[in-house]
């Protein structure tokens, strides 16, 4: 038998080891998009089972990272099925998380460097602030529908608060992380990084997108802010809350002056407050489409240790999706009415991203740079010993890096594309005609109430409307 010398064998072992990193590599790289069979039954209009498998996907992971993204998953898709109490039940359950991590953001002091330098995706899902508004708003809904006003007053409010502190919160969370940032051994090679124009080229091409999204203010949903605008209107039971409904539709008419639906808003809580009764109305809410995923693109980093090289690093990017029903028109007493835009969650949530980025900059650079030193290190290390623990060094240090260069590909992908609305006095016979694409046509008899909500859901234009009713008075 012929014996193999260290030396002989070292051909042999390097592909079985660099299989093995392949195999973990493949392992750690799955991303929420994969994962996510939630959002391939909702494009499917498969509710019943986007419901069951966002229920299994938040229960499995009720007590790990991505607890608040699936229980957002589940609440919106339950919701979608009509299952308005148990969606509440979801939401409340991400609502407590949400509220926990951001309680703790505010009084912890606890040293961050950790997190700069882990791969994003391996980091709590800690909610980002279009969740929590969203998670307010589909919550009222859901009480409305129940029947349930009080209860949809609560939820306003607090949705209206996290719109308030969402600008604090931001600003709060990047000096934490740039302060952490600062403190790194490493900073001046971050800072070369981040100045470096190839990488500011690339960064620059990589979003270009995210400067012509439709202004509106920082993490304000406008949708959130007419629903508002709405149920004070309705449901005012003094004199304050026809005030607050004024100012919410002030507002909606600031980030669209053209929507002349928001106008006659406007003025019918003016005639209210003047004593003019209301006058019966319905109005239709279109939410359609699907919100951007998420996904991500490789852009290179310099690293200056000896000389001037690059690692390529993952950062996110928002995809849009497209197959959506532009519109919808209501007719009624021979009066058609099409919905106008009220907000554009692609923009809403374009512009948290925005807003989110220098923290996504500053802990990829951190983390790609300080791995990428190490590794150096090692490297350099090894290569003065041509031996089997020198190559498997270097493959534990490259396992390091790699798996810190993933982007976070979380989000909540069952949100709309869209929000709009239009509105036509309730007809003598109650009977309203929908109609998309020219063709489909949906008829509703809408039930016994002053002001009434006929909720139109499209999720692309292959799934039938789900259509539903609220009767606000």
């Amino acid at each position: 038998m012929t014996t193999l010398t260290r030396a002989a064998q070292k051909p042999c072992i390097r592909p079985l080891l660099s299989a093995a990193v392949i195999g973990l590599l493949a392992a750690g790289c799955t991303t929420y998009e994969q994962q996510n069979r939630v959002i391939q039954y909702w494009q499917q209009g498969s509710l019943p089972n986007a419901a069951t498998a966002a229920a299994r996907m938040a229960d499995q992971n009720a007590n790990n990272k991505d607890a608040i993204v699936w229980r957002l998953e589940q609440g919106a898709a339950l919701r979608g099925n009509g299952q308005c109490e148990a969606s509440n039940k979801a939401f409340d359950q991400a609502q407590d998380q949400i509220d926990q991590y951001s309680q703790e953001a505010k009084v912890k002091v606890g040293n961050e460097a950790g997190a700069l330098l882990s791969n994003q995706a391996n980091l709590p899902y800690t909610g980002r602030a279009y969740d929590g508004i969203m998670l307010n708003t589909y919550k009222a809904l859901n009480y409305l529908q129940l029947g349930e006003p009080d209860k949809a007053r609560v939820e306003l409010i607090r949705a209206y608060q996290r719109q308030q502190d969402a600008v604090a919160d931001n600003q709060r969370r990047i000096e934490k992380v740039q302060g952490e940032a600062a403190k790194s051994k490493d900073k001046a090679t971050m800072d070369k990084a981040e100045q470096d124009p190839k990488f500011k080229s690339q960064m620059q091409g990589a979003y270009t997108g995210l400067d012509n999204l439709k202004a509106y203010a920082n993490y304000v949903n406008p949708f959130t802010v007419y629903l508002d605008g709405l149920y004070f209107m309705a449901d005012a039971v003094d004199a304050s809350d026809l005030e607050r409904a004024r100012k919410s539709f002030e507002r909606v008419v600031g980030f669209d002056p053209d929507n002349e639906y928001v106008k006659q808003d406007l003025a019918t809580v003016d005639d209210l407050m003047n004593g003019k009764p209301l006058t019966p109305m319905t109005y239709v809410i279109f939410e359609t489409g699907c919100a951007p995923l998420r996904g991500q693109i490789r852009i290179d980093i310099p690293i200056i240790v000896t000389k001037v090289s690059y690692v390529g690093a993952a950062f996110p990017t928002l995809k849009p999706q497209g197959n959506y029903l532009p519109s919808l028109t209501m007719t009624a007493n021979g009066t058609s009415q099409t919905t106008s835009l009220v907000a554009s969650m692609d923009s809403v949530i374009g512009l948290d991203f925005k807003n989110e980025m220098p923290v996504v900059i500053t802990k990829t650079i951190a983390a790609t740079v300080t791995k990428a030193v190490a590794a150096y290190a090692v490297n350099e290390a090894a290569n003065q010993q041509s031996s089997l623990l020198g190559f498997a060094s270097q493959i534990g240090t490259a396992v390091a890096q790699v798996t810190v260069n993933i982007a976070d590909t979380r989000t909540w992908t069952t949100l709309p594309k869209e929000f709009q609305v239009c509105r036509l006095p309730t007809p003598p016979d109650r009977k309203i005609e929908l109609t998309v694409g020219g063709s489909q046509k949906t008829s509703v008899t809408i039930a016994d109430g002053t002001i009434n909500i006929v909720y139109v859901k499209s999720i692309n234009p292959g799934t039938p409307l789900l259509v539903t009713q609220i009767k606000l008075k």
